[in-house]
């Protein structure tokens, strides 16, 4: 479907459905235009005003003629898919009808997904066709499959999900034949809908103002026990004694938390404590959590499933890995730098690694948010350190593997990576030995020359 604006397209929609008409065929303005038209406030006194005047992200066409029919009356036709071909003219999708024989629109529209997208608009009359009475469930904010909920299951169940994000989107409720029918048939998630297309609903939930209506949704669905277990399993975890609400509640306020136009951030937000399902442990009759950020295999295992690429996933597991780093008032300048070179290993930016915390303290209702001053304060002790000239990279060492090899007269092995690493540990503890003649001082010092004896000890 294109994201177009009907208002800029105006005079692109009327041409292709005048040209419909004159050669004899009805056409109609379908799906989501007709939807968030009707949501329109400026709709709700002059419900027959043409709606080509108001603004949607979703223009499809809807016609009678078939496929070879629309490509002979347009010269700009490309017609695209297998299954339903459509004709993409200049960017409109145009649809010929699925149903075959019977009442034109309404065959076709008893074959969409949800009664609030199965509705038409005739542009030359200005009227709208509703034979489900999606108009009346849209006020409701009630999302109901259309006709037979098992059937339009059965024809994509990624339609499930869809439900779910439409009921948070519209902040309504399943009506109760359609979260009957998810119910039965979840596992079909796993078992029919490929992952990138699961991964695309997920991350079009992450633009709503609270994504974390669409995450309770699966949940009472049983949807996501199929999607995401690791965070489904954590419903019921209780938070511990330094949380006032369960880790299943503390992601989804952290996820909230974060911005709407950092989808991946913000998925990380929802994931970030899912580990803490594996680390539960007691220590003096207290649920303790410990080292729970390292433990990310589940939530790996889910995001692969979900055909995440690996960037994005290495990216998520990042910010859940390091969301526990400190940072407060009191952290010295070389914990700084040290937190600056384990965000830079990773590929995370110091931003993102701040947001995350700022959520994940906002997120706990035992906890008062940070402060502004208390936010600046920790930008400012980053920029101290970035304003220097410290070196954040292994590689950014004023000294070469080569020429460590030349100082110390060894021949190149895996122990040059290794003093290299030493050489940036002392680098990060004081910046300003990165000079070549303190870093060769330092190749010569008891410290490297006794780790090399060791390592020669024990090769023998």
């Amino acid at each position: 479907m294109g994201l177009l604006n009907i208002s800029k397209n105006r005079d692109l929609v009327q041409s292709i459905i005048n040209i419909l008409s004159q050669n004899g065929y009805k056409a109609y303005i379908v799906g989501g235009a007709v939807r968030d038209m009707l949501l329109n406030p400026l709709n709700q006194d002059s419900p027959n005003q043409n709606f080509l005047n108001q603004d949607s992200g979703d223009v499809d066409i809807l016609t009678n003629a078939t496929a070879n029919e629309i490509e002979t009356l347009f010269v700009n036709c490309r017609r695209v898919g297998k299954t339903f071909p459509v004709c993409m003219i200049n960017g409109i999708e145009v649809a010929s009808c699925r149903a075959g024989q019977g009442l034109f629109p309404e065959s076709d529209l008893g074959m969409r997904d949800f009664t609030i997208n199965s509705m038409a608009w005739d542009h030359l009359t200005n009227t709208l066709v509703d034979p489900f009475n999606g108009k009346e469930d849209l006020e409701k904010k009630i999302i109901r499959f259309t006709r037979n909920p098992e059937d339009r299951i059965h024809e994509d169940p990624l339609r499930m999900i869809r439900a779910c994000r439409f009921s948070a989107r519209f902040k309504g409720i399943l009506s109760p034949e359609s979260l009957q029918a998810i119910l039965t048939h979840a596992p079909m998630i796993r078992e029919n809908v490929a992952g990138e297309r699961i991964q695309s609903e997920l991350i079009k939930a992450m633009a709503m103002e609270k994504p974390s209506r669409f995450f309770n949704c699966l949940h009472d669905t049983g949807l996501l026990a199929w999607i995401f277990p690791c965070l489904d399993r954590c419903f019921s975890l209780d938070g511990g004694p330094y949380h006032g609400e369960t880790v299943f509640e503390h992601c989804l306020l952290v996820g909230d938390a974060l911005p709407a136009g950092q989808p991946l951030l913000r998925l990380a937000g929802f994931l970030h404590d899912a580990g803490k399902f594996d680390a539960v442990g007691i220590k003096d009759n207290r649920v303790t959590f410990a080292g729970h950020e390292t433990r990310i295999d589940a939530i790996r295992t889910d995001l692969e499933n979900l055909r995440f690429s690996s960037g994005h996933t290495d990216y998520i597991l990042a910010l859940v890995q390091s969301h526990m780093r400190p940072l407060t008032e009191k952290t010295k300048p070389k914990s700084v730098r040290r937190l600056l070179a384990m965000l830079e290993g990773c590929g995370l930016s110091f931003r993102d690694f701040l947001r995350m915390r700022i959520a994940d303290k906002k997120g706990n209702l035992l906890k008062q948010p940070y402060t502004l001053s208390e936010i600046r304060v920790r930008i400012r002790k980053i920029q101290n350190e970035l304003s220097g000239r410290t070196t954040l990279n292994i590689n950014g060492l004023e000294i070469t593997g080569r020429d460590i090899i030349e100082q110390l007269h060894i021949a190149p092995g895996p122990e040059i990576g290794q003093i290299k690493e030493m050489l940036f540990d002392k680098v990060l503890e004081d910046p300003s030995l990165n000079t070549r003649e303190h870093l060769e001082q330092l190749i010569h010092s008891m410290q490297v020359i006794t780790f090399l004896q060791d390592k020669e000890e024990n090769s023998q």
